[in-house]
């Protein structure tokens, strides 16, 4: 019983401390920097999810693959994701984000390379799934690393910069994709690759990092080239060593202590949300769009092209609306539109396949595809991951985190793999149960999700406590 009230006081602690922390510096140079190599990162997923779409016939052609084998290449990366989920949290502790964004770009150029020097299905799949495991690391740690830099008054904006560079990377490859051979596509994206690498000499550890690593001179530098040099950091800095301290008084977090009753609505949550994320269908349709247009006859060419055209934009309506609507709302009303366009995917494929109508069934697929991916990503694409971030203390958020990361790359996993089958089994019968699960995702938030904006830490976890009573 005492050493539960000793957890139980550890966690308020630092839920206090960390409410209490300095939240009005302002954004430097050094922020930003630190920021744009970070999410360069994310840059090469958004690569690496774009390339699958927009290289699949020319693939296909040269290499004389099958479907399946296809199938295998496009889902191998998110299995490789599920790897590099397991060590992220440990990687992260013992390189620091910044030596694990490092290793991780090892990964990622030697899958570039061994896909763009491939001779056949086997060297594909080697440097898909090494690619994987690298952005399963970044998954985890650019957002930490970003969070943890960041003035905590643009933190959440700092860190959904993330999605919409992921989304910059899907669509420059939607664009490029048309018109370059796959080889040469692989090839460029070495470029980002190498501009994190050489970017991530002249950025700073995070200085919470090397606070918990006993770096205490290191740590006050740190943060004073991210705050500026005539910042006073003192208060920071003292608020991560105290920290630091009271964290390291209690017992050494596990991931079986997630599993504990306290921490119970917190993990249904946080694994029900990526659960009901990759079950939307969004993950297949964005590594697959080429042939799904092709499949409801739109031309996949211009389709591909539409389609990066409003990736970006949507990504910045998403970064305004997380700020305005409070994550519920968002996440609701982006649950119902992938419903509803999930929908109108499922009827026009009826429609095709019963040979009616075959003058709007193009119209009305690209307009499925379009809208399914727009309102996906203005919500349920990054809000996931943004909730998981604020839902658990911060005693257990390493373990939690490598849990709820696994979570969404396992879905992910099957999800890709298995959503060239189900279009094979029935292309309006696969939509309609991706439907099916958005909608349970409406029901989900409502019942269980709390809202996190303009909410402290401790505010959050006391709703979440008085919901087990």
């Amino acid at each position: 019983m005492a050493v539960v009230e000793k957890k139980s006081d550890l966690e308020t602690g630092l839920l206090k401390k960390d409410q209490n922390e300095n939240g009005g510096s302002r954004i430097t140079s050094v922020v930003l920097l630190s920021t744009l190599v970070a999410v360069c990162g994310s840059f090469c997923f958004g690569c690496a999810m774009g390339y699958s779409s927009v290289a699949q016939s020319g693939i296909i052609e040269d290499l004389g693959i099958s479907v399946a084998e296809y199938s295998m290449f496009g889902s191998i990366m998110t299995f490789g994701g599920m790897i590099g989920a397991i060590f992220c949290g440990k990687v992260a502790d013992v390189l620091g984000q910044r030596g694990t964004m490092w290793f991780a770009q090892i990964f990622c150029i030697s899958g570039w390379l061994a896909i763009a020097f491939a001779r056949d299905s086997l060297w594909l799949d080697a440097g898909r799934l090494s690619i994987g495991v690298g952005v399963g690391l970044f998954s985890y740690v650019i957002p930490v690393y970003i969070a943890e830099i960041a003035p905590k008054h643009v933190r959440g904006a700092f860190v959904f910069a993330s999605q919409l560079t992921l989304n910059c990377g899907v669509s420059l490859f939607f664009i490029i994709g048309n018109f370059i051979p796959w080889r040469r596509l692989a090839l460029i994206s070495l470029v980002p690759c190498s501009l994190q690498v050489i970017g991530l000499f002249f950025i700073p550890e995070s200085p919470r990092w090397l606070g918990k690593c006993g770096q205490e001179k290191e740590c006050n530098a740190a943060l004073q080239r991210l705050r500026g040099k005539d910042a006073d950091v003192s208060q920071e800095a003292s608020a991560i060593k105290e920290t630091v301290e009271m964290f390291e008084q209690g017992p050494k977090p596990r991931i079986v202590d997630l599993f504990q009753r306290r921490y119970a609505t917190s993990l249904i949550i946080g694994v029900g949300l990526m659960l009901l994320q990759q079950l939307s269908g969004c993950t297949g349709i964005t590594y697959y769009a080429s042939s799904l247009f092709e499949r409801g006859g739109f031309p996949s060419s211009i389709g591909s092209t539409v389609l990066a055209m409003i990736l970006v934009p949507k990504s910045f309506m998403g970064l305004i609306l997380v700020e305005k609507m409070g994550r519920r709302p968002l996440l609701m009303t982006s649950a119902v539109g992938t419903c509803l366009f999930g929908l109108l995917l499922s009827v026009s494929f009826s429609l095709r396949s019963l040979g009616l109508l075959d003058e709007l069934t193009p119209i009305l697929t690209c307009i499925g595809i379009l809208g399914s991916v727009t309102v996906y990503a203005i919500g349920m694409g990054g809000l996931p991951w943004i909730i998981m971030s604020e839902i658990f203390p911060m005693n257990v958020k390493v373990s939690a985190g490598t849990l709820v990361t696994l979570a969404n790359w396992s879905f992910g996993w099957i999800i890709a793999y298995a959503f060239n089958f189900l279009l094979q089994w029935s292309e309006s019968g696969t939509f309609l149960i991706f439907s099916s699960f958005c909608a349970a995702t409406v029901a989900f938030v409502y019942v269980l999700v709390p809202e996190t904006k303009g909410r402290s830490l401790e505010e959050i976890q006391a709703s979440l406590a008085d919901f087990l009573r």
